[in-house]
């Protein structure tokens, strides 16, 4: 009596998959990037500060803005006082804690930055950090 062999179908590796798989990164990351650089679009020139230290976590913060002239800015939007503030108290009844990262002119005059501290204390903000240059970079 005479077998035959079954006939066994190569599994082959599918590219489909991960082609779609590979698309739905680029556009993710893609549009992440954006986000990104829309919260620096503001052109601002940092003080220059000796001691300067980049915190451990710098995820989730909010990101404001002072330019020289002392507009606020959440991302590339211009935005007045009390809007910040409410901004920042939704922020921090929908993600807690509030860590904001301000981001002065070093042309911004202190009584603009003192506003947004008082915005932060408001909304309750548990860390405020202020970005600088290294002078030593």
């Amino acid at each position: 009596m005479k077998l035959r062999r079954r006939q066994v179908d190569d599994v082959g590796l599918q590219i489909a998959p991960m082609v779609d798989i590979t698309w739905i990164m680029i556009i993710f990351f893609m549009v992440t990037n954006e986000i990104n650089e829309n919260q620096y679009a503001v052109d601002i020139n940092l003080p220059i500060a000796t001691a300067a230290v980049v915190p451990e976590d710098q995820t989730g913060r909010v990101i404001v803005n002072i330019d020289a002239a002392g507009t606020y800015f959440l991302g590339s939007e211009a935005v007045d006082l009390p809007t910040l503030t409410q901004h920042l108290k939704r922020r921090m009844a929908e993600f807690p804690p509030l860590k904001v990262y301000l981001r002065a002119d070093a042309e911004t005059a202190a009584l603009k930055t003192k506003e947004i501290y008082r915005a932060c204390a408001d909304a309750g903000a548990v860390e405020i950090v202020l970005g600088t240059f290294n002078a030593a970079n």
